[in-house]
């Protein structure tokens, strides 16, 4: 079986994948700056017990606060507890654990209230990474790992891998690691020290000590909560964990983790130092490894695997729930137990992939398809456990129950491995409506003239969805590919990215760094931007004009409101019969009288209108708006005037279909 191991560098993340055959096996991705992961030590402080959980919750800086059980806090938590409690108490003098006494064991059933207490100050590792409402989980087991050992202090314990089988070899680890390992410290020799020197192995137990004096140092010198040892390189710490010598490749596409690697894997195997190589490729380098096709077809709540058969995963905060079902198989046979067997076989092959795929942990509950004979069901149990054997993580399998369900436990150390992958369109951003999509190479041609005229950038690479690729480069001479490489030069080269969506671009500089192009107009936000922006120089201009006039006496608004009072009493006084003639003639009097009433009407309109408008000053500073109490009076008592008069009125018009009253 050809194994590979592809490294993909980015300025985010990184991310390992683990080829067996040019199949996707194992992804595991990492943030460059992740903080409270596996192994880190902290020196924290107990923050509050909970007697009833028998278990402590530690401040280690963390926005939740971290769990520590009675359980977690090992066997030699007394020789432990009197170390710290002098490495704190005296901060000028290095306590030496060699020279020290180791108390007897503490009780395993005891009380954490017997051994801790509130603000009590502990050097913590984190053996769990903070899971979705959770926060981390600790030990006060301290441990430093290595490639071929691991570090235990307040121990004189040596254990040996159990898959060295060989007794003369566990015999030859066991006599080079008492020879060499100082006292009240313990060692785990593992699997990686088989047939290893003993000059390998001080070299490795001197470094890890150098790292627990270290950490040391640093917790005399700091205030809980602290970090106080973290590996020098996450990279590093995630291959010694996955590495092996049967790799036949590992491909790095970034020279300064290049080198890294180069140097552990020359002091691990140097045999194997030729199998690190640089991809310095423009091409990403999980597309030419087909890793990102994988990842979209191995990801997802649906899954398909042979012959049509195919999986559904769903994923809750407690447990992962996997559905078996057969599809439409094509070759499927008459026997109908035959055919649930061979998909079930398959499925399980599948399941087992995709726990390692997605490191999915704690309880999974796999629904195959019904089987009557039980030796069938023993058969599925079988190879279950046979393809399990292979997965790191601890986990344990349940035979099949009465209802045809499997349940499997598995060690869950980090969140589940989440990839979405479906797209977010990238010209409408979730708004449903997306730019014409013949226009997209317009857009891009704006881009490259913006990138060369206005930045006056060269050497750079854009990467697009491989169909734009596609249409781009298409023809020999008539190429649109070509057309922009005649005319801003050969600067820059356009990539095919499967990973893009398909009207999305990136475009990287020289130096593998992404430039932001994305204008307003793009995210569909211009409009809206400059509205607000409109709105907001509006509102400060006219702040800044309404302050200088703000203290002129205002003697119009005075004048009007009297003109309108006065108005209103005399239509109030006027006799009902003199509004409302019978049959009113048209004659020039009437309509000098609707004219004359026209034009008060036109003249105040005007001024409404001006004083509504922020932009006038006139409006400003002479006709100001009249307020709410006018107003009021305005709409309010013409009401009380049309109570004694007929419902038809009209102040600019003589009325032509009023009704006599009884007192005519």
């Amino acid at each position: 079986m050809k194994s590979e191991l592809i490294v993909d560098v980015k300025p985010s993340e990184v991310s390992f994948a683990l080829l067996e055959d040019s199949r996707l096996v194992s992804l595991q991705k990492e943030a460059r700056n992740i903080s409270y992961a596996v192994g880190d030590i902290y020196l924290a402080k107990v923050k509050k017990l909970m007697p009833g959980l028998n278990a402590a919750f530690v401040n280690v800086g963390y926005e939740k606060d971290a769990f520590l059980h009675y359980l977690d806090l090992g066997s030699h938590f007394a020789s432990y507890a009197a170390f710290v409690k002098q490495l704190l108490s005296d901060k000028q003098k290095m306590p030496s654990l060699s020279k020290q006494k180791l108390l007897p064991d503490i009780d395993k059933h005891g009380s954490i209230a017997d051994l801790l207490q509130s603000g009590q100050e502990l050097l913590v590792q984190i053996v769990k990474e903070p899971i979705s409402s959770k926060g981390p989980r600790l030990t006060t087991e301290i441990t430093f790992t290595g490639r071929y050992l691991v570090l235990i202090p307040f121990s004189d314990k040596i254990s040996i891998s159990q898959k060295i089988k060989t007794t003369e070899e566990k015999l030859r680890l066991r006599q080079l690691i008492e020879s060499i390992k100082p006292k009240n410290f313990g060692v785990i020799v593992r699997t990686s020290a088989e047939g290893k020197r003993v000059a390998d192995l001080n070299n490795e137990l001197k470094t890890l000590l150098k790292c627990w004096e270290d950490a040391l140092a640093k917790a005399q010198k700091s205030t809980a909560p602290t970090l106080i040892f973290e590996e020098e390189s996450r990279i590093v710490g995630m291959l010694r964990d996955i590495f092996s010598p049967t790799f036949e490749n590992i491909t790095v596409n970034d020279p300064d983790i290049y080198s890294q690697i180069s140097k552990y894997v020359a002091l691990i195997a140097p045999e194997r130092k030729e199998t690190v190589k640089l991809y310095d490729r423009d091409e990403p380098i999980f597309d030419h490894f087909a890793i990102t096709r994988q990842i979209k077809s191995s990801f997802g709540k649906t899954v398909s695997f042979k012959s049509g058969a195919y999986l559904i995963i769903e994923s809750t905060e407690a447990l992962h729930v996997i559905d078996v079902n057969s599809g439409n198989r094509a070759k499927a046979t008459n026997d109908q137990e035959s055919n649930a067997l061979e998909v079930n076989l398959r499925a399980a092959d599948e399941i087992a992939r995709q726990l390692r795929l997605r490191d999915m942990g704690g309880i999974i509950v796999i629904d195959y398809i019904d089987m009557n004979k039980s030796e069938h069901r023993q058969q599925l149990y079988d190879h279950m456990r046979e393809i399990m054997a292979n997965d790191r993580a601890r986990h344990n399998i349940l035979p099949l129950s009465k209802f045809g369900l499997m349940q499997i436990t598995r060690q869950r150390v980090r969140p589940a491995l989440d990839i979405t992958t479906t797209e977010r369109c990238p010209s409408c951003y979730g708004k449903g409506e997306v730019q014409p999509s013949l226009l997209f190479t317009d857009t891009l041609h704006e881009k490259l003239d913006y990138i060369i005229s206005v930045l006056g950038l060269r050497n750079f690479v854009m990467y697009v969805h491989p169909f734009v690729d596609a249409y781009i480069k298409k023809g020999i001479f008539t190429s649109l590919y070509g057309k922009w490489r005649r005319q801003f030069g050969r600067c820059f080269k356009i990539m095919p990215d499967q990973s893009l969506a398909y009207l999305e671009y990136k475009v990287f500089d020289e130096n593998r760094t992404e430039l932001c192009l994305q204008e307003e107009k793009d995210s569909g936000s211009s409009s809206t931007a400059k509205k607000k922006n409109k709105a907001k120089n509006r509102g400060n201009d006219e702040e800044s004009d309404e302050k200088p006039t703000a203290a002129k006496p205002d003697s119009t608004k005075s004048d009007e409101v009297k003109a309108k009072q006065k108005a209103r009493k005399n239509t109030a006084e006027k006799p009902v019969r003199d509004v409302t003639p019978e049959k009113p003639a048209r004659d020039d009097n009437d309509d000098s009288k609707a004219g004359s009433d026209r034009e008060t009407k036109k003249k105040r309109q005007p001024k409404a209108r001006k004083a509504r408008r922020p932009d006038s000053a006139i409006a400003e500073t002479a006709v100001p708006e009249p307020d709410k109490a006018d107003a009021a009076r305005t709409r309010i008592e013409p009401e009380k005037v049309m109570l004694a008069l007929p419902p038809a009125e009209d102040t600019s018009a003589p009325a032509t279909n009023a009704q006599p009253t009884t007192e005519e």
